[in-house]
């Protein structure tokens, strides 16, 4: 899997928010914001494939957190993210 090309996430007014470069890509109906934490997922996954499992290892070496918490949080994250269109396989 890897971030589709167009999306870029932007800190604007305090809040990670996802936003896209093409008009083609834009559902306004479906902006998500991002906490600290998926944004610090998505600052170390673009650009490159990625997996549940990288997601995973990511999170549980800058947080203090064990597997099955971080495997749920990462997985709801990316069902999140598959969504609204941010996700290619």
């Amino acid at each position: 899997m890897r971030i589709k090309s167009g999306f870029e996430l932007r800190k604007i007014c305090r809040e990670n928010i996802v936003i896209s470069h093409g008009l083609n890509n834009i559902n306004f109906t479906k902006v998500v914001s991002l906490n600290e934490s998926a944004a610090f997922i998505w600052d170390n996954i673009k650009d490159k494939d990625f997996s549940l499992d990288d997601m995973v290892n990511l999170i549980m070496t800058e947080y203090d957190v064990d597997d099955e918490t971080a495997r749920k949080d990462c997985s709801q994250l990316l069902t999140q993210w598959k969504e609204v269109g941010y996700i290619e396989d």
